[in-house]
């Protein structure tokens, strides 16, 4: 409260001022007061200013006459100046030129030294890419059966196989113990009496001892058996129509050849694969004569043969389509000069064959695998492991692309212990296989996460030193496994599961050996109609039935029906 009051005199005082002042103004009291204080503060500006005039009119004329002074001092330093910048000038255009034509030549020695950095860089990277080529080169001409899926039959010359059977060290032939397998006694069509030397009857030092010894030659002779049918023909007097009895079945032609004459020709075309021209020599040469057929009946007999099983063929698919565990594979063959694919499904002891124009997603369809959803085996072929609901890479294709990898790509040391463990873990399969050892899920583990290991070495060494553009083959197997590794350990996990493919493998040798043999198939009803055949030949060979006799039987079945 006190400090308001104090605030308010503080105003009224200060207001007081204020109009005091406003009157001193309304008056004029205020003005003419400042007036006259202007007056003589103007009157002393002026007094001082003519003083300040004198002053500078003096200084001036002392400036003008040092300026003269110093002007005339000037002009003899800026002369000497003058000639010593002229020489200087001089000096330094000298220099400039000398400059410029060194910045020029700099210049001009590191445009080059650009040009050559930029060519030995271009030198550097195509000598770096050409070593890349030609180790990869060097690579596919190192490739064979062992390092890669190529084949064996693509191999020409190559090495003796040897299989995985260690050596027992003991001479070959039959071991002690071991029961003679001697060749087997036949019932003699015929004996032949070898008389007695007239030196053993009348030597009284001989006396029989009541043995015979026989010995048998035992020949192969091919007789030519031909059955006819004769029958006497009547005619209807009133009609004139002929008539006679009926004949057996299938007897449509004058002569019409049985069973086993297209059962020999068809397996020496299409099991030993001899040629038809061959085929057609040979069974003239052992019939005397007799039988002469032409080439195209031997080549028909294929399609007759393809069309006769059809029925079986049936089954055969069937039984794949249902089975639990099924291999799967493309094969090449040529039709007209084109390439052409076999697909081929196998499980157990039944082998399907079927001719396709091409592999892939087309040669799947109609196969046992298109609807197909129990375990495959394949090898890495993208159009079968669409199928299926487990799968089973082939571990052989596997250590064949590792050791590719091994010989190309030497520094890194995954691929090696992949070969290492491939070989550990299949012998593990067999031993627990064969009964030689019980299947235990804790070893079956450490194998597992042994080639987990071996995998993220080879991440780390691929990320250390990336693979070339022209050497990716290793690479790509390692991803492969990294992402899918399920699919390459089931057969540790299931050993009803084979850890590869080798049955549907060896099923496509056959074709691959006649291919050899014919080169080109003429059509793809060709290829066809011999892969129908040979899965009937295949089957036939499983059950254990003669094969002559089983083919022979089925020519035969067809004719009468």
């Amino acid at each position: 409260m006190y400090e308001g009051r104090i605030r308010e005199s503080d105003l009224l005082f200060q207001i007081k001022l204020l109009r005091d002042r406003v009157n001193e103004f309304e008056s004029g009291d205020k003005y003419l007061r400042m007036k006259e204080d202007h007056r003589l503060a103007r009157s002393a500006d002026m007094h001082k200013i003519r003083r300040l005039e004198k002053d500078l009119e003096r200084s001036r004329k002392e400036t003008i006459h040092n300026r003269e002074l110093w002007f005339d001092t000037c002009q003899d330093v800026i002369k000497g100046c003058e000639k010593r910048l002229a020489d200087k000038d001089k000096e330094v255009e000298t220099l400039w030129r000398q400059a410029s034509a060194a910045e020029e030549r700099y210049q001009q020695e590191c445009a080059s030294h650009r040009e050559t950095k930029a060519e030995l860089e271009a030198v550097r990277k195509q000598l770096e890419e050409e070593r890349e080529k030609n180790r990869s080169l060097s690579g596919r001409l190192g490739k064979d059966y062992h390092n890669s899926s190529k084949s064996s039959s693509m191999s020409p010359n190559h090495k003796t196989i040897h299989n995985s059977r260690v050596k027992s060290g003991r001479k070959p032939g039959g071991q002690k113990g071991h029961l003679h397998h001697g060749r087997k006694v036949q019932r003699p069509t015929k004996i032949v009496e070898i008389p007695v030397p007239e030196k053993y009857i009348k030597d009284e030092n001989y006396e029989p001892t009541g043995k015979t010894i026989r010995k048998q030659l035992i020949q192969l002779r091919i007789v030519t058996d031909v059955i006819e049918y004769v029958t006497q023909e009547f005619r209807d007097r009133r009609t004139g129509q002929r008539v006679h009895a009926e004949f057996p079945e299938g007897l449509v032609d004058d002569v019409t050849y049985g069973g086993s004459v297209k059962a020999t020709a068809y397996l020496l075309n299409n099991h030993l694969y001899t040629s038809i021209d061959k085929t057609r020599r040979f069974l003239k040469d052992i019939s005397q004569g007799r039988i002469d057929i032409s080439n195209g009946f031997i080549c028909n007999l294929s399609k007759q043969f393809s069309k006769y099983t059809e029925e079986e063929r049936d089954k055969i698919f069937d039984e794949l389509a249902a089975a639990s565990i099924l291999h799967a594979d493309f094969t090449f063959a040529r039709q007209s000069g084109k390439q052409a694919a076999v697909m081929i499904t196998t499980s157990a002891d039944r082998v399907l064959y079927q001719g396709r124009e091409k592999k892939g997603d087309e040669g799947v369809k109609g196969s046992p695998l298109e609807f197909y959803e129990g375990t495959t085996i394949t090898d890495h072929e993208t159009s079968l492991l669409k199928h299926g609901s487990r799968h089973q890479e082939c571990l052989a294709h596997v250590k064949r692309y590792a050791m590719g990898a091994a010989e190309n790509d030497p520094e890194k040391k995954w691929s090696s212990k992949l070969i290492a463990w491939i070989s550990d873990s299949i012998g593990y399969w067999n031993r627990t296989r064969d009964g030689e050892e019980t299947f235990d899920e804790n070893k079956t583990n450490e194998y597992i996460e042994e080639l987990r290991k071996i995998l993220d070495l080879a991440k780390e060494e691929y990320e250390k030193a990336p693979p070339s553009r022209y050497n990716k083959d290793g690479y790509n197997l390692f991803k492969r496994m990294y992402e899918h590794i399920d699919d390459y350990t089931l057969f540790l996990r299931e050993p009803s599961v084979e850890p590869t493919n080798n049955d549907a493998e060896r099923a496509g040798r056959k074709i691959k050996r006649k291919a050899h043999q014919v080169m080109s198939f003429r059509s793809l009803d060709g290829l066809k109609h011999f892969c129908d055949g040979l899965t009937i030949l295949e089957s036939i060979i499983a059950d254990e039935e003669n094969l002559f006799e089983g083919v022979a039987s089925r020519f035969d079945q067809a004719r009468k029906s």
